[in-house]
């Protein structure tokens, strides 16, 4: 049984997740009345966010050193 997703597609994934997770967390933390109202933890939220892009970074790495 074959894997359906390529690394490619996990790469992709990751850099769209990154994206949206970091451009999120800075509109957060540069709105600091309107994520007062918010029940979410924002340093949390914000590791998520840098470490997803870490993730995605070393990713692509690896396919550019050619490891995959």
């Amino acid at each position: 049984m074959a894997f359906a997703l390529s690394i490619f597609d996990v790469t992709m994934w990751l850099a769209i997740t990154a994206i949206i997770l970091l451009v999120t967390s800075e509109v957060l933390y540069s709105l600091p009345n309107f994520a007062g109202r918010l029940t979410i933890d924002r340093n949390r939220f914000r590791l998520a966010a840098l470490g997803c892009g870490v993730v995605f970074l070393a990713a692509v790495l690896l396919h550019g050193f050619g490891t995959f």
